[in-house]
């Protein structure tokens, strides 16, 4: 019988599977947001390894990607992330206990997460483009070429994860530009306690919140499930238990100045691509990042500030690429392409575009489905 936990080569390759869509992520958090280092190191890496403990097989925790668009096109403000993570904590929680996870996961079709998804992309790449890319004059030009360049040589192996090949490069560059300067490398880091406000709450709820939550249905909780039965028949793992957990990392992390986070079928993906098969990976990729904040976080905190942003968009980009391209499979359905289009401009053009989107999507599918809404002809 396979091991719970184990600790090999194997394993420690595997718990580098999942570290190109996490880390860009955590830095542009940090860089564009003001989050505390310590604190997001100290959490995201103690989440990783109490899920690999409990689950004994590689479950990912990946930042929560619908929050972390919306807060890096908005510049929104450490405490409004934290009451979003909150309220998704307990909205989590009452679906699982009560059993509406998969009613609701049925309530909100397809199309309408795929067009949230696009109008993400959209947004996230129009910031990376907009406002990273070219953010240090001709130098970040080339760093950005250098970048795309990197990235689509890279794309076609497994080895080594192209994205931790370009943030490698992107941390080079600014120890180079710290020089001599950097100060304090090695400290203590502790986890930042702080309570978000009732209107912090509020504003998290409807601006963070709210998108993701269809968005978690389908990904996080529904999509990871039927990967454990499709990887690991023997230890497939049930949506309500992912539920379960998932809620309880979001109830806990804010309140230490953690990434409200969730788990993820693509990130155990990763992790089984690279080689993971226990829970080990997620238990030393999660050590890494618990050293880094609680041992390194002076100067990590130091060298992600003059991280270089055209670096950082270019990674960016690549993410928001992917979130686009989850709508090839509807797109060979007309009607289902319209909603998902519309929804989308709602997310990109509209205040509030999130909760119009999800909300009038949904409603529009259902009319759609049951005849009473009727989509444009392809000729019109």
């Amino acid at each position: 019988m396979r091991p719970r936990l184990r600790f090999d080569r194997h394993e420690l390759a595997g718990a580098f599977g999942d570290i190109g869509t996490d880390l860009p992520l955590l830095i542009a958090l940090i860089v564009t947001c003001g989050l505390d280092a310590a604190s997001v190191c100290i959490l995201f890496g103690a989440l990783q390894i109490a899920t690999g403990i409990l689950y004994g097989i590689p479950m990912p925790v990946q930042p929560l990607k619908a929050m972390a668009t919306i807060m890096l096109a908005q510049r929104l403000p450490p405490g409004i992330l934290a009451g979003g993570g909150l309220v998704i904590g307990v909205a989590m929680l009452v679906l699982t206990v009560t059993g509406l996870l998969d009613w609701l996961a049925r309530v909100v079709p397809k199309e309408v997460v795929r067009g949230i998804q696009l109008g993400l992309g959209i947004t996230l790449g129009s910031l990376a483009l907009k406002e990273y890319a070219g953010a240090e004059g001709v130098l970040g030009y080339v760093l950005a070429g250098v970048s795309v360049v990197a990235l689509l040589t890279l794309a076609r192996q497994r080895r080594v994860p192209a994205p931790l090949v370009v943030i490698g490069l992107g941390f080079a560059y600014a120890i180079v530009k710290v020089g001599g300067g950097l100060g304090h490398t090695i400290g203590l880091g502790v986890p930042t306690i702080s309570a978000p406000t009732l209107h912090e709450i509020g504003q998290g709820a409807l601006l963070l919140a709210l998108p993701q939550i269809p968005l978690s249905l389908g990904n996080s909780v529904i999509a990871t499930s039927q990967t454990t039965r499709d990887l690991f028949p023997d230890r497939a793992v049930s949506v309500r238990k992912i539920g379960f957990t998932y809620s309880c990392m979001n109830l806990v992390a804010p309140w230490f100045g953690g990434v409200p986070v969730c788990h993820g079928c693509g990130g155990l993906v990763g992790f089984y691509g690279f080689g993971a098969r226990t829970g080990g990976a997620p238990v030393l990729y999660g050590a890494m990042y618990l050293v880094l904040g609680l041992v390194f976080a002076p100067g990590f905190a130091q060298i992600v500030r003059l991280f270089p942003m055209p670096v950082l968009g270019i990674v960016l980009l690549f993410e928001a690429i992917g979130l686009m391209t989850l709508v090839r499979d509807v797109a060979a359905e007309r009607r289902a392409l319209w909603i998902v289009f519309g929804v989308a401009t709602a997310v990109v053009g509209l205040p509030y575009g999130y909760v119009v989107g999800l909300i009038a999507g949904t409603l529009i599918a259902w009319g759609v489905n049951r005849g009473w809404v009727t989509t444009p002809s392809i000729s019109a």
